[in-house]
């Protein structure tokens, strides 16, 4: 519907989502928020769901970062507020049990560069920019910018980019390690889909584990290791994993039922 902030299309296992307010340059306000958070809350314990593309309309800007507009009444509690509720969407898409890949199709500024990071793994255009420029207006950013941005590239990399607000671009991001896969400009779902794919083929209780295992690294209240051996008990007991023992004897194909 063409009122609707994202627009949601499924092809087969996956779901592609697209922001689609291509005359703010696709940027977060509270309708993409909402919509956001209404799609990962419906599907986070649907396992038929192999994998979720984020995008932006258009080839110009993936997000090119929060709506200012709905800045301009905020005051200090208000700001607060704000920002922790954008910190808890971006956490659904962070926890997700199946890979949420960002197809960057341009512009990846501010809210756009933190949306894309709280993804499991980003694939970027050849144009495609990443930054994160809040201090140009005084600001910093509030939707987990300052601390995904040092996990992904470092801390002597983000302090520079947090504090010049520079952008990069594509090829510096993969160089980073900020993206996994620079394309050809129009190609960023199609190699995003591609992805998802190989990764449908396997176990989806232990995906969703790996993908948790990854989170506890950065969690400083979970001892990962310590997840580690749990959730290795708890792959190793399930069906999956008899399915995919005998399906590796057998030289066949597993077919995973998501217990």
């Amino acid at each position: 519907m063409a009122d609707l902030a994202i627009r949601i299309e499924q092809k087969d296992q996956f779901y592609i989502l697209t922001i689609n307010r291509p005359q703010a340059l696709n940027a977060l306000n509270k309708a993409v928020f909402d919509e956001l958070e209404t799609f990962f809350n419906h599907y986070k314990n649907d396992f038929s769901v192999k994998g979720v593309v984020i995008t932006g309309e258009g080839q110009k800007s993936f997000v090119a970062g929060a709506d200012i507009k709905e800045f301009a009444s905020l005051d200090a509690k208000g700001g607060s507020l704000l920002s922790k509720r954008g910190q808890e969407v971006f956490f659904m898409i962070e926890r997700f049990h199946a890979p949420v890949i960002a197809a960057v199709n341009g512009f990846a500024l501010g809210g756009g560069c933190e949306l894309a990071m709280s993804c499991h793994i980003r694939v970027a255009g050849s144009h495609a920019k990443f930054g994160q420029p809040e201090v140009n207006l005084g600001l910093v950013p509030g939707y987990g910018g300052s601390q995904r941005l040092i996990q992904l590239v470092g801390k002597s990399k983000a302090t520079e980019m947090l504090l010049t607000a520079d952008m990069i671009s594509a090829d510096e991001a993969l160089r980073y390690g900020l993206v996994t896969h620079v394309v050809e400009s129009g190609m960023e779902v199609d190699k995003s889909l591609e992805i998802l794919t190989k990764i449908a083929t396997k176990g989806p209780l232990a995906i969703n584990q790996c993908i948790q295992l990854i989170n506890a690294y950065y969690d400083k209240e979970t001892d990962g290791f310590v997840k580690e051996y749990t959730d290795f008990g708890l792959t190793i007991g399930s069906e999956d994993s008899t399915e995919g023992a005998a399906a590796f004897v057998e030289k066949r194909k597993p077919s995973f039922n998501a217990k």
